[in-house]
């Protein structure tokens, strides 16, 4: 950080730029993140490098990417001492993951570990959880988001995202981190949230879109019942008493609201809808 101070960086906004100052979080989540030397690990956002450089002492490759060309430098300067690790200057939503993980760390178990931007939070976890890649993503993120994620049903975290995140892996949250640990300090708590990726598929979907179409019809409208949310968006196709006959055959009251059915009852209304 002192590297920072020195260079006269200054921090944006618009980038979610909120830099890990504690030394001790880092340590803490590379030793609940499992790696080890067999491990090649993905970093997002790396920052001033504290992390990155944890993660290096314990994986047997890390690349890390960063969007911001100003702190190329100072990550070049401050991770000097490590020979396993790539710094790739790109934007993580645009890059091929595949293709970059192929490429730095061929024949490794691949892993994600990193202290996300939290303005892009949702679509990095998106693309990396829909990479099919990952062994584990081990990612801190706001407090709200990590019990977006962990959310049961019925709760009011509980949403689309939530049973996107569940759908793929089984989530937990590892532990909170306060605002004095970052530097600028964010107006809200951190959580660490290791996401360990399901080998096999658990529900039997046939059509994974229509799946997803289902819950997002579900939640879209989340103050309407499960037949007026559904109809909303398969009316052209279904009249409502359809899809109310479709919502008892499945066992279900007509005025349950979709923000209550886990992610199994979704998987079973999405195969009598299709």
């Amino acid at each position: 950080m002192e590297m920072l101070s020195g260079s006269g960086f200054k921090f944006l906004k618009s980038m979610g730029q909120s830099f890990l100052i504690d030394k001790n979080i880092p340590e803490k989540i590379v030793r609940l993140s499992g790696l080890d030397r067999s491990c090649g690990v993905l970093e997002v956002g790396p920052g001033s490098g504290i992390l990155t450089a944890e993660l290096c002492k314990y994986a047997g490759r890390v690349t890390s990417v960063e969007l911001d060309n100003r702190l190329l430098p100072i990550l070049y300067d401050s991770l000097s001492a490590y020979s396993n690790v790539d710094i790739v200057h790109g934007d993580i939503l645009k890059l091929d993951i595949r293709q970059l993980l192929s490429e730095n760390m061929p024949g490794m178990i691949y892993h994600v570990c990193a202290n996300l931007p939290y303005n892009i939070t949702t679509p990095a976890l998106t693309s990396l959880i829909s990479s099919g890649v990952f062994e584990t993503i081990t990612v801190m993120v706001q407090r709200e988001v990590a019990k977006r994620i962990c959310a049961s049903p019925g709760s009011p975290s509980y949403g689309a995202f939530t049973v996107f995140v569940n759908y793929y892996s089984q989530p937990e949250t590892l532990f909170d981190v306060p605002p004095e640990c970052f530097m600028p300090r964010p107006k809200v708590y951190s959580s660490v949230v290791r996401i360990s990726l399901c080998k096999e598929k658990r529900f039997d979907q046939r059509n994974e879109a229509f799946f997803f179409r289902v819950v997002r019809a579900a939640f879209g409208q989340r103050r309407k019942t499960l037949v007026n949310a559904l109809f909303s968006v398969f009316g052209n196709t279904l009249t409502k008493s359809d899809i109310e006959g479709i919502v008892r055959e499945c066992g279900f009251d007509p005025r349950t609201r979709g923000e209550t059915l886990s992610i199994d009852e979704f998987a079973r209304l999405s195969m009598y809808f299709n």
